[in-house]
């Protein structure tokens, strides 16, 4: 395996963890999943990105996490995570034969805020809008798969809570309600959340979910009954308190890998 830092708009960046083929066996492309961490628009967990690229390498895809803007540095910030996620989509196909990537298998993987950036995107590659921002067309940035982990959907659904913090997201928060941009061309999305989730509340998946059944885009979701914010791979590995170790949460990444193996 080697590691890559490929850079986007100044600070924005993706950090590469690639495979290389066999030359035993037959496969010589590998699906690629781009991380989105969390981090409430101020920051990523860098340690907790890379485990959750590298759980994506071990089980055959080609991982990378993706350092967005954040809201000190663009306020307010968005559109510009979006604009990052394309550019980074955009890095994956052009470099898809020197990288080992399948360009028909791209992946994003959004946790939280970056859940937002995702589900934000699965409605924009689509739109005329972005392309133009990034100088490429729907082909270059198509998402062909979504996984959404514990994810903001509308700002205004429970998640921030303070004023000062909600504009420097967004000048117009309800512009950014990610189920308000789901469309037929969406890409099919993986969905888990818990119940209790005691930072951003469920509400936001169930709004996804509801946009996405009205437009019939395929979709799978999971909703666990207990299990605290932030639960990345929900082990011990990325375990920020004894709660957050949830064997049965965990099951979540089988499932969406089993998904994507079907879905891709």
């Amino acid at each position: 395996m080697r590691t890559l830092t490929i850079p986007l708009t100044e600070p924005a960046y993706l950090q590469a963890y690639l495979r290389e083929p066999d030359p035993k066996l037959t496969q010589k492309r590998f699906p690629a999943v781009i991380i989105v961490p969390g981090g409430g628009y101020t920051h990523i967990p860098k340690a907790q990105s890379e485990t959750l690229a590298l759980a994506f390498v071990a089980r055959g895809f080609q991982a990378f996490f993706l350092r967005y803007h954040f809201n000190n540095e663009n306020p307010p910030l968005l559109p510009q995570p979006i604009y990052d996620l394309g550019a980074a989509i955009r890095q994956l196909r052009q470099h898809a034969q020197k990288w080992y990537i399948n360009p028909n298998q791209v992946a994003a993987a959004g946790f939280s805020v970056g859940g937002h950036i995702v589900s934000l995107y699965n409605g924009s590659w689509q739109r005329n809008w972005l392309q133009q921002n990034l100088h490429s067309d729907a082909d270059t940035l198509k998402l062909n798969a979504a996984i959404l982990s514990y994810p903001v959907i509308r700002l205004t659904a429970g998640w921030p809570t303070s004023k000062e913090k909600l504009a420097s997201i967004a000048a117009q928060p309800d512009k950014f309600a990610a189920d308000q941009f789901v469309n037929p061309q969406c890409a099919p999305t993986f969905i888990w959340h818990t119940a209790d989730d005691n930072l951003v509340p469920v509400k936001n998946s169930l709004l996804y979910l509801a946009a996405l059944n009205q437009f019939q885009v395929p979709f799978e979701a999971h909703i666990f009954h207990h299990g605290p914010h932030g639960l990345a791979l929900a082990n011990a590995q990325t375990a920020w308190k004894p709660d957050a170790n949830q064997p049965h949460v965990a099951h979540w990444l089988d499932l969406a890998t089993e998904w994507l193996q079907a879905t891709l």
